[in-house]
């Protein structure tokens, strides 16, 4: 039954902290004047209004919530990965350069891209994380400027041995990948591809992993308690590198399908610029790292950054609007950890005092 309570406040705490987003939007709606009605009726239009509207907003949920799943699994084992920007991008370039260079037909490409990308996420996660058991380098600090090297790199490589100079544009990308090796649309006429059937696969498997596997209860008992999982036999280094391994592959995925699925190359800046490694971190914090909870999570920041633009294009009221209902789901966020945080601080102190 508590674990049950358990999963349940992770599935309702992403709609709690969006309704109340919602309600300090609606009052930064009024301030300008606006239909606060006509305004959040416009941004369900945006987001959900047509069939074309809800792959739009699937489409863009796909990376967030791929991360999500990867910060998640990371912050269930106790180790907190803020690189998940610099994964991705390491991951989509390495997709991109697979796909181009590698001989063979295109379902190989793709293959292989997708593996490249994987890889190339997690070792960089992992790289991280053998900094902590080796030199003690904090990961807190270590994957948030492991970022900056892997975003200025890949913006080397695609500025000067791989830049597409095919054209007259002056942009920093690769050529463009085969259509062989691209992710195929599951819809015609729409944005939605394959990338989303993976993420929706990666949900289920981690669903299970966490549920029903030894490693997933390892995982979530050095995070939960780790004197306890190493005085049980679970070594917290071996534990700590595949965390971080499983986390950065799949923010090596995220930028992945976004390469193969959407833009056919890798365009630096591209995928820095929406901001997607941190709607994914906002969204595992808000799902307390469950997997099903961040796909909801994921669904409803994506859903509030494409409506968002709904409302910009058929109202007087600014873009900007979801930045001040996602800021709200920061404070909301901050809140609930630092509460956590407080009475767990409250209740050592009390045992303390009781010897």
């Amino acid at each position: 039954m508590n674990k049950r309570k358990e999963w349940a406040s992770s599935l309702l705490h992403p709609a709690m902290a969006m309704v109340f987003g919602l309600l300090v939007g609606a009052v930064a709606v009024l301030l300008v004047g606006a239909s606060v009605g006509e305004t959040y009726a416009e941004m369900w239009k945006g987001a959900f209004g047509s069939f074309y509207y809800l792959t739009n907003t699937l489409t863009r949920a796909t990376p967030i919530l791929l991360i999500a799943l990867g910060l998640s699994m990371a912050f269930r084992a106790g180790f907190f990965n803020l690189g998940a920007e610099g994964q991705m991008v390491l991951g989509a370039v390495s997709a991109a350069l697979t796909a181009l260079y590698l001989p063979g037909p295109g379902w190989l490409k793709l293959i292989a891209a997708i593996v490249a990308g994987v890889a190339a996420g997690g070792i960089w996660a992992a790289f991280a994380g053998w900094l902590d058991a080796k030199y003690k380098i904090n990961l807190l600090i270590s994957t948030l400027l492991l970022n900056y090297v892997a975003i200025y790199f890949a913006g080397y490589l695609v500025a000067k041995p791989f830049k597409d100079t095919t054209g007259s544009a002056a942009l920093a990308q690769t050529p463009m990948i085969d259509k062989g090796a691209w992710l195929p649309k599951l819809f015609t006429g729409s944005s939605l591809h394959a990338g989303f059937l993976l993420s929706i696969a990666a949900v289920v498997i981690l669903f299970w992993v966490v549920r029903s596997t030894s490693f997933g209860y390892n995982l979530t008992m050095t995070g939960s308690n780790g004197q306890f999982a190493a005085y049980g036999g679970v070594r917290r280094v071996p534990m700590m590198l595949a965390g971080m391994m499983i986390s950065g592959g799949l923010a090596g995925l995220a930028g992945t399908v976004e390469v193969l699925g959407m833009q056919y190359r890798y365009l630096d800046g591209a995928l820095v610029t929406p901001g997607y490694a941190w709607s994914g971190l906002m969204a595992a914090l808000l799902a307390n790292s469950n997997p099903i909870g961040a796909a909801l999570a994921s669904i409803l920041l994506a859903a509030l950054q494409t409506g968002a633009m709904g409302v910009e294009r058929n109202t007087e009221v600014p873009l900007e609007i979801a930045s001040v209902i996602q800021a709200v789901i920061v404070v909301f966020v901050s809140a609930k950890f630092g509460y956590s945080f407080i009475k767990r601080r409250k209740a050592r102190n009390d045992r303390g005092s009781a010897v």
